[in-house]
C-alpha cells in the first residue's frame, strides 16, 4: 500500500505558539518517558502457594521477557525464575494445589488458541511441559480443519477447575474434537495423562464442584439468554441433565451460578431477575431455598472474598464511582480494618494460603504504583513485598476524578476525567482554560472503566491533554436497564452517550470544541471509526486499535467456540444470518460511510487477531486509499487482539503520541529507539506522522508478513 500523506511535518511545527499555549501547564512538568508507563513493570501478578510457603510474581527475566519468579516466603533474595517464555511473556498463571506445579496459559502470536503449560517450581532445571499438546482439530473427513491462511485450526484450552481435594489433578477444557465446544478432561499433573470427564456437544459453560463433579451446565438459547441444567446423575456415573433455570436476554449477563462451597451443599449465584441490579445469593442445593447476601441498588455485585478452608463467601465488592467491600463474615472485619491503616489506596486481597494464615494484599491508587504486601494474619502484621513499578515514584502523576454525566435521555454516565498537571489550580475539576482532550473509549462493549492507576490517562495528561473515559450504555456493572439500553444501539444511542460526554466537556470549558480526539481499542476502536464517519465534524482525529469496521464480517468470522453465543450477539448487535439483519448491520458499519471521513485516522492492528480479524482494518484502509483519504496504518505480524509485547506497545504509543501532537498540539517525546525490537510495519501513511518513516528506516523492523 502506498503512503497517502506526502507532507513531512517537522518537529518544530509541533511546538508552535498555539500548541505551547495549550500545553503551558503540562510544560512546567517533565515528560514521563513512555517506557516508564508502557514498558514492563518491576513486578506484577503476585500470588501464594496454597501451603503458604512460597510467594510468586511475574517480572522481567534477564532478557526482559515477563516470566514467573518464585521465592520462599521471607527470603525474597532467593527468588528464582521458573518459567522460560522467550517471546510474549507470561500473562496469567496459577498454583496447583500440590504446591509443586505452576500452571500457565500461552498462545502463539496472539491467536488466543491457548495451551496449558506446567513447570515444577522445585526443579526449575526440568523442562516446561505442554499439557495440551494438540496442534489441530480434525474435520468430518478426519483431516485437520484449516484457516483461510492455510494453517490448521488449533484448539483453545482452558483451565476449568482446581481443587484442594485433588491436589495432583486439574480439570481442563479442550475443543480438540469439536471446535465449537469444550470437552472436559481430568489432567494428572505428574504424568500429563488426560482422561475424559465429560464429552460435550451442547454446553457452553459449566459449574464444577470441589470433588470435580460437573454440577451445572449452561446452553445459550435462541432468545439470546441461557438455559441452565443440573446434573442429577450419581457421583462418578454418567451425567443426567434436568432443567435448573432459564434466563432471558435481559438478565443473561447478571443472573448466573457462580460456584459451590467446599461442602457442595451451598450454591452461590448472581441473581438479578426481579431487580435492576444483581445480588449475591446463596442457595441450599437440597431444598432450593435462597437467601440474598448483599445487593446495592446502584450497581451489580462484583468480586468476592472466599474463605480458602470452607469456600464460603465472606465479602463482596460493589463499584459505582469507586469500589467498596460489603463484609458478610464478621471474622474478617478486624483484618480489613487493620489493612486500611497500612497504606493508601483501594484494598484487594489477591491471594490467601490454604490455612488462611497468610494473605497477599494489594493497594491501588490513581497517581502512583500499586503496592503489594504479605499479611501475617495471626500477628496482624503487613510487610511490603513489592512496589510494582518504582520508576513511577516521583513522576508528575495526577489524580483521576470520577464525574457523572447526564445523557440526553437522562441516564447517568459514570465517567473519569484526568487533567494535565497544573491545569486545575483550584481543584474544581475544570482547567483554568480549555485544553485539548482525548475521549478514550473502553472495549467490550460489555466491560467498564474504573478508578485507579491508568497508564494511558497519565500519559495523555502528561502530554497536555484531558483524558475522558465514559461508561456509555451497555457498559457492565450498572444494572440491567443500563446494560440492555445498549442492545442494537451500536453507532446509535451508545455513540450518542459519547457525544453527550464531549458536549459536556466543551460546555464545562474543559476542552475546546475543535481539539477533541477519539481513541480506543476493540469496541473503542469501532467507536473511533463511528466517530469519524457518523459524526465527522465532532473529532479532530481518531486512533482505532483493533476495531471492527464492518459488523457483518465481524460477526461472520468469530472464533468457532464463540458460535454458541451468536444468538445473544445477534440480539445485542444485529443478526448477520438474515437479509434484514445484514442490512441493519450494514447501516451501523463505519465501512459503509467511509466517504464521510474528513479527519486524520491512525489504525493499529494485530495480524493474528482472532476476534477482530485483520481484514477489518484492511478493508477500511483500502476503501480510504481508493478515495484518497488520509490514513496511517500500523500492523504487527506477531500480535493479536491488542499488543502484548512491550516493544510493540512502545512503538505504537510512540506513533500515537506523534500523531496526536500533530493534530491536537500537545507535547511529545521523540520516537527515539522505541521501534527497536518491535515487529512494527506501516503499510500506509508512514510519512503522515512526524518521525515514523525515519524511525522505521533506523530500526529495520518492517516485515512483509502483514502486508
Amino acid at each position: 500500500m502506498k503512503s497517502l500523506l506526502a507532507t513531512v511535518v517537522t518537529a518544530s511545527v509541533l511546538f508552535n505558539a498555539a500548541a505551547s499555549a495549550q500545553a503551558v501547564h503540562a510544560a512546567d512538568h517533565p515528560l514521563i518517558p513512555r517506557n516508564v508507563l508502557f514498558g514492563n513493570p518491576d513486578k506484577r501478578g503476585g500470588s501464594l502457594s496454597h501451603d503458604g510457603q512460597w510467594v510468586s510474581w511475574i517480572a522481567p527475566d534477564a532478557k526482559g521477557v515477563m516470566n514467573v519468579f518464585v521465592a520462599p516466603k521471607g527470603a525474597l533474595d532467593k527468588a528464582k525464575v521458573v518459567t522460560h517464555d522467550a517471546s510474549r511473556g507470561i500473562r496469567t498463571y496459577m498454583w496447583a494445589y500440590d504446591n509443586t506445579h505452576i500452571l500457565y496459559l500461552q498462545d502463539q502470536g496472539g491467536d488466543e488458541n491457548w495451551k496449558v503449560y506446567a513447570v515444577n517450581v522445585h526443579h526449575a532445571d526440568q523442562p516446561v511441559r505442554d499439557l495440551t499438546p494438540f496442534e489441530s482439530i480434525p474435520g468430518p473427513d478426519g483431516k485437520p480443519i484449516t484457516l483461510p491462511t492455510g494453517q490448521p485450526l488449533r484448539p483453545a484450552a482452558r483451565i476449568s477447575a482446581l481443587s484442594a481435594k485433588h491436589p495432583g489433578k486439574v480439570v481442563v477444557g479442550l475443543n480438540n474434537r469439536n471446535p465449537q465446544y469444550h470437552d472436559l478432561y481430568m489432567l494428572e499433573l505428574s504424568t500429563g495423562k488426560l482422561e475424559v470427564l465429560l464429552q460435550n456437544d451442547k454446553y457452553a459453560q459449566f459449574v464444577i464442584d470441589d470433588d470435580y463433579n460437573v454440577r451445572i451446565a449452561g446452553v445459550p438459547n435462541a432468545a439470546g439468554g441461557v438455559d441452565y441444567f443440573k446434573n442429577t446423575g450419581k457421583e462418578g456415573g454418567p451425567a443426567s441433565w434436568e432443567p435448573f433455570m432459564s434466563v432471558g436476554l435481559e438478565d443473561a449477563q447478571s443472573t448466573m451460578p457462580i460456584g459451590f462451597d467446599k461442602s457442595g451443599k451451598t450454591l452461590y449465584m448472581s441473581e438479578g431477575r426481579k431487580t435492576n441490579t444483581s445480588a449475591l445469593v446463596e442457595m441450599d442445593w437440597a431444598t432450593g431455598e435462597t437467601r440474598v447476601l448483599a445487593q446495592d441498588p446502584r450497581v451489580d455485585g462484583g468480586g468476592v472474598m472466599e474463605d480458602p478452608r470452607t469456600g464460603k463467601i465472606q465479602a463482596v465488592s460493589f463499584e459505582y464511582e469507586r469500589q467498596y467491600w460489603k463484609v458478610l463474615d464478621a471474622t474478617i472485619q478486624p483484618d480489613l480494618d487493620y489493612l486500611k491503616t497500612v497504606a493508601d489506596g483501594e484494598v484487594n486481597v489477591q491471594a490467601r494460603s490454604g490455612d488462611d494464615q497468610t494473605w497477599l494484599v494489594s493497594y491501588t491508587v490513581d497517581n502512583g504504583p500499586a503496592r503489594v504486601y504479605t499479611y501475617d494474619r495471626p500477628a496482624k502484621k503487613a510487610t511490603l513485598l513489592y512496589t510494582n513499578n518504582k520508576r513511577l515514584e516521583n513522576q508528575p502523576l495526577v489524580k483521576m476524578q470520577p464525574v457523572v454525566i447526564k445523557s440526553r435521555d437522562g441516564m447517568d454516565l459514570v465517567s473519569y476525567l484526568t487533567l494535565p498537571p497544573g491545569s486545575d489550580a483550584n481543584g474544581d475539576g475544570v482547567p483554568e482554560r480549555p485544553v485539548p482532550m482525548v475521549l478514550n473509549v473502553h472495549g467490550g462493549p460489555w466491560a467498564r472503566d474504573s478508578w485507579g492507576f491508568n497508564p494511558t490517562a497519565q500519559w495523555l495528561s502528561n502530554r497536555g491533554y484531558a483524558c475522558l473515559e465514559v461508561n456509555f450504555r451497555s457498559s457492565t456493572g450498572f444494572g440491567k436497564k443500563f446494560r440492555n439500553a445498549g442492545n442494537l444501539q451500536w453507532a446509535a444511542a451508545m455513540h450518542d452517550d459519547l457525544i453527550d460526554a464531549v458536549d459536556w466537556a466543551v460546555a464545562k470549558k474543559i476542552a475546546p470544541k475543535d481539539k477533541v480526539a477519539i481513541m480506543g481499542g476493540s469496541y473503542g476502536g469501532y467507536a473511533t471509526l463511528v466517530g469519524l464517519t457518523f459524526t465527522p465534524d465532532v473529532f479532530a482525529c481518531g486512533v482505532d486499535i483493533v476495531g471492527p469496521s464492518n459488523l457483518n464480517t465481524l460477526l461472520k468470522s468469530i472464533p468457532p467456540h464463540w458460535a454458541p453465543m451468536l444468538d445473544m450477539m445477534a440480539r445485542q448487535v444485529g443478526d448477520p444470518r438474515t437479509p434484514e439483519g445484514q442490512k441493519f448491520l450494514e447501516s451501523r458499519s463505519p465501512l459503509t460511510f467511509v466517504d464521510k471521513i474528513s479527519k486524520p485516522l491512525l489504525i493499529g492492528q494485530g495480524y493474528n487477531d482472532p476476534r477482530v480479524k485483520f481484514t477489518e482494518a484492511e478493508q477500511i484502509v483500502s476503501a480510504m486509499e481508493s478515495k484518497s483519504l488520509p490514513v496511517t496504518y500500523v500492523v504487527y505480524p506477531d500480535e493479536g487482539h491488542g499488543f502484548a509485547r512491550p516493544q510493540n506497545r512502545l512503538s505504537f504509543y510512540a506513533v500515537t503520541e506523534a500523531f496526536l501532537a500533530k493534530h491536537l498540539g500537545g507535547r511529545m517525546e521523540p520516537i527515539g529507539s522505541d521501534f527497536e525490537g518491535s515487529s512494527i510495519t506501516v503499510p500506509s501513511g508512514a510519512d503522515g506522522v512526524p518521525g515514523v518513516a525515519a524511525a522505521l528506516e533506523a530500526s529495520k523492523t518492517a516485515s512483509p508478513a502483514a502486508k
